[in-house]
């Protein structure tokens, strides 16, 4: 089939390789030159784990290009798939489809013959009718095109492998060629045995904000676990192992730390909450501001342990940051838990180096005030603790009797609760984590049979001090 894909960030541009890969031909289409150019060349503007090859693989192919017109894009098209950006409202939780309604804006008047206008960015129940009337308006007199609604489900560092081989596909439409259309488009992928559920479109709107607000709640109650483990003395990673059993709950995303970040979690999240109480059905979602408060405050309780560790004064203290991007196998640095303490502890004063394998770069950009690199011994060196917030693989591989000899002083704190503890303390590395009572800090007390910390305090004892360190959260 002939399709447009418009947008070629992230979603877009692993959605235009992919579907020429299994045989549409695709045009990406952009209002950024420079990054049409590049992706012409075969040059990803960031950093996914295999879409450089299918990149090329498309390209080589013929079946993909690239352009910066919307008129071309209009003529091309059989089905167009809207893959832009739906940032956070400034001074509000809403999500702003200034970019959305500027491609129905834009590709509509150019409109000639009968299309499919599918969205995929994730947007506000109700979006698909706003835009059908919108488009309906701008249309040339005659031209039949109709908006149903594809959500993505797309993970970063798996994009290629969940377009590709999905958990499952959502087909919103409100007729059976529409749906049928989008069968088309999936014919490899449903001949696999991938699930299609077709629905309606403010189902199938829905089905991705509920993913993801599902999702953070279960990221949030094990953070918020680790919160009262601290306060009792218990191990929050036992606790979620033994949890992780029951075949209700599941292991998976049962990982306390430093909590989730991204260009999409926490900003989907606010927006499902603003859309909700604009519809009148706030308070069914008002727990949803509580798992963002308890997310937040992940970051907070981790400026507050690394201050104690180093004595309650940050100033003039050297301090190294393993990870930048707000998950591995990406370059992505958007809301990154890791890059928001690290700025939150230079502001109290200390000396801060991150490190990262592929988001060094997309950190300095966006704080030009760290020290940010791509050596990992550099970034350590001198360091008087260490602070592990990305969990990229590599950091699981360090050496850390070798490190020992690089920083200054041998302290850890496991923002991601992923190391191996006990490796570390073997190779003298004092180590903390949230929710994590250190082996030294604990006793058997006879009389209640449950360990007692005792000699670090929850980081939660400062919530005042430790709220004002990461200024914009």
């Amino acid at each position: 089939m002939r399709m447009t894909v418009i947008g070629t960030g992230y979603l877009g541009a692993v959605h235009a390789a992919c579907m020429a890969d299994i045989g549409h031909d695709v045009l990406g289409v952009d209002i950024d030159a420079e990054k049409i150019t590049a992706l012409a060349e075969g040059r990803p503007p960031f950093y996914e784990p295999g879409f450089d090859e299918v990149l090329t693989r498309a390209l080589a192919s013929g079946r993909l290009r690239f352009t910066t017109g919307l008129r071309e894009a209009a003529a091309h098209g059989e089905v167009h798939f809207i893959c832009v950006g739906t940032p956070q409202q400034a001074g509000s939780g809403a999500a702003d489809l200034r970019y959305v309604d500027a491609v129905v804006d834009g590709l509509a008047p150019h409109l000639a013959a009968s299309c499919l206008v599918v969205g995929k960015s994730t947007v506000p129940v109700g979006t698909t009718a706003r835009l059908s009337a919108r488009l309906m308006d701008l249309a040339p007199r005659g031209v039949r095109a109709e908006v149903a609604w594809n959500p993505e489900f797309l993970r970063e560092g798996f994009a290629v492998e969940d377009t590709l081989r999905p958990d499952r596909l959502v087909v919103g439409a409100t007729s059976r060629e529409a749906d049928e259309t989008l069968r088309r488009v999936y014919a490899p992928m449903l001949a696999a045995g991938v699930p299609c559920i077709s629905t309606d479109p403010n189902t199938a709107e829905l089905v991705k904000v509920a993913a993801n607000s599902f999702l953070a709640t279960k990221i949030s109650f094990i953070n918020a676990m680790a919160e009262v483990c601290d306060a009792a003395g218990a191990d929050v990673v036992t606790l979620a192992d033994a949890l992780g059993h029951d075949t209700r709950i599941g292991r998976r995303f049962l990982n306390a730390g430093v909590g989730f970040g991204g260009g999409c979690l926490p900003k989907d999240i606010r927006a499902f909450a603003a859309r909700a109480r604009e519809l009148g059905a706030g308070p069914a979602v008002a727990f949803l501001d509580q798992v963002d408060e308890i997310n937040r405050r992940q970051r907070i309780r981790t400026v507050a342990l690394t201050r104690r560790l180093l004595g309650g004064d940050l100033t003039g203290r050297r301090v190294a940051v393993l990870g930048a991007t707000f998950k591995p196998d990406s370059d992505d640095v958007r809301d990154s838990p890791a890059l928001d303490v690290a700025t939150a502890l230079h502001r109290q004063g200390a000396v801060v180096r991150v490190h990262d394998p592929e988001g060094a770069g997309n950190a300095r950009l966006a704080h030009p005030e760290l020290h940010c690199g791509s050596d990992l011994m550099t970034s350590c060196r001198d360091a008087e603790i260490l602070l592990h917030l990305t969990e990229w693989g590599q950091y699981r591989e360090v050496d850390p009797v070798k490190l020992a000899r690089v920083v200054r002083t041998p302290i850890l704190v496991d923002g991601r609760n992923a190391l191996a503890h006990d490796a570390w303390r073997a190779a003298g590395w004092t180590v903390e984590a949230l929710g994590r009572p250190a082996p030294t800090a604990r006793c058997a007390d006879a009389r209640v049979g449950r360990p007692l910390r005792a000699t670090i305090t929850s980081p939660a004892a400062e919530p005042d001090r430790a709220a004002t360190a990461v200024g914009r959260l």
